[in-house]
């Protein structure tokens, strides 16, 4: 089995350094372990800042996706990928050093067609803190996670038609339930990745105005706009530490 890590990146020169730092231990570590190959690619998605300079100093390869958008730009990565098992991973988020690891671990059960891993957001505020576990709850009610790492094997990605590039929110959610149904169909599963978590960054919820986060994470919200390009300027406003 041999893993491609795709990383989407917007304007990710501030994050994308720690980002694969943490992908680059997991890797040395799956490594260690098992005879497996790991790829890092980082799908530069028309970037202004130094990402793709970045990228290329540490070791990843590098493409570019000159159209805007995050379900395109993993579908771009996807297509030059050339191992048995894609794992999307959000620039801006820390890698647990087990977690391809248990990836590995995961997808050595032929029956398991792919998955995503639960995240642990750390905010400043509190009440941002008690509106993601709330959200992280009923994740878990649903079998669902967020898209900041999600991973299958390149067939069931092919088999599903990727992520949806027409959205600007919300394909990770989309893609996730395309390969239940798949597997549901074939008899398969897909598994969540409880422990260990991945750690995004929330800068987002850091910057925004509390009522903008609740508005803009408001399912209802999300699913009369997410095609709209212009209400998710401030969502994708050049990353700020």
């Amino acid at each position: 089995m041999n893993l491609s890590i795709i990383i989407p990146a917007f304007n990710e020169a501030d994050y994308l350094p720690s980002t694969l730092d943490s992908i680059q231990r997991a890797s040395e570590h799956l490594r260690e372990r098992a005879d497996v190959g790991v790829g890092v690619i980082v799908v530069d998605n028309n970037s202004t800042d130094d990402t793709a300079e970045i990228a290329e100093a540490m070791g990843a390869t590098v493409v570019g996706e000159p159209v805007q958008g995050i379900g395109r730009a993993r579908n771009r990565g996807a297509s030059v990928a050339e191992g048995d098992v894609l794992v999307f991973v959000d620039a801006d988020v820390t890698v647990p050093v087990t977690l391809l690891e248990v990836v590995h671990e995961v997808m050595s059960d032929p029956d398991c067609i792919g998955g995503g891993v639960d995240v642990e957001y750390r905010p400043r505020r509190p009440a941002i803190r008690l509106y993601l576990r709330c959200w992280r709850q009923l994740a878990r009610l649903t079998g669902m996670v967020q898209g900041a790492t999600q991973f299958c094997r390149r067939s069931a990605f092919e088999a599903v038609g990727g992520y949806d590039e027409n959205v600007w929110i919300g394909e990770d959610v989309d893609f996730l339930w395309s390969l239940k149904k798949l597997a549901k169909g074939m008899g398969q599963s897909v598994q969540v990745v409880r422990t260990p978590r991945v750690v995004p960054s929330t800068r987002r919820f850091d910057r925004l105005p509390v009522w903008k986060v609740l508005l803009l994470t408001n399912p209802l919200f999300i699913a009369l706009f997410r095609r709209w390009k212009a209400v998710w300027v401030d969502w994708y406003k050049r990353p700020v530490r």
